[in-house]
């Protein structure tokens, strides 16, 4: 940080009196009123002492997957913008966050079994295949959700239409997704689960 500031402050030093004169013109924000007259070297140099530390921070931020760290687990989740949220707040609230790997689908584990999605299916199931590898992951937890539009695109409006069917349409994929998670990877632990848009949620299947 120290040799940021020495080459900042040499090249205002060489330019010093360059400065285009329409810095100091007065400027005016329509919210605020008249803004400083003019930007001085010390201003600037001010303004870089404060943003250097916060630069030099900034790798720290930034969480690579550690090489040989083991992580939870992967959550799989469906693409439906509402619940980004509660999904997240769940990964919060179970102590998940930086400790997990996700998968993004339309339906969640609808997605992953109804032979209407049958062409997503082995991406799913290479993307947790790696996440194994590469997380060495110990649990997948499929959250389901309720209102899923793809549930009705897999299964029909019907499906859904009432709160007993809509739990037994869920309860059978995520049944049927646990099945196939035990043949494909007998060690892995499954949890599956049905959320309501505020982030409630009941264990099914």
């Amino acid at each position: 940080m120290a040799h940021m500031m020495r080459v900042l402050r040499q090249f205002l030093s060489d330019r010093e009196g360059e400065l285009p004169a329409r810095l100091n013109r007065p400027r005016v924000c329509p919210y605020c009123g008249a803004l400083p007259r003019s930007v001085g070297r010390r201003a600037v140099l001010r303004g870089a002492g404060l943003a250097a530390p916060m630069l030099a921070l900034r790798p720290r931020f930034a969480r690579a997957a550690e090489p040989g760290k083991k992580y939870e687990a992967m959550i799989l989740g469906c693409i439906d913008p509402r619940m980004h949220e509660p999904v997240r707040d769940f990964a919060v609230q179970h102590g998940l966050v930086g400790d997990y790997s996700q998968f993004t689908i339309a339906g969640a584990a609808i997605g992953v079994v109804a032979p209407a999605f049958a062409k997503w299916h082995e991406t799913f199931w290479e993307n947790l295949g790696a996440s194994i590898k590469l997380h060495s992951i110990e649990t997948v937890i499929a959250i389901d959700h309720r209102d899923c539009g793809a549930a009705k695109i897999a299964y029909g409006d019907d499906s859904i239409s009432t709160p007993q069917k809509e739990d037994a349409t869920h309860a059978a994929a995520l049944a049927e997704f646990r099945k196939q998670v035990g043949q494909r990877h007998p060690s892995l632990k499954v949890e599956t689960m049905l959320m309501a848009l505020d982030g409630s949620f009941i264990s099914l299947g």
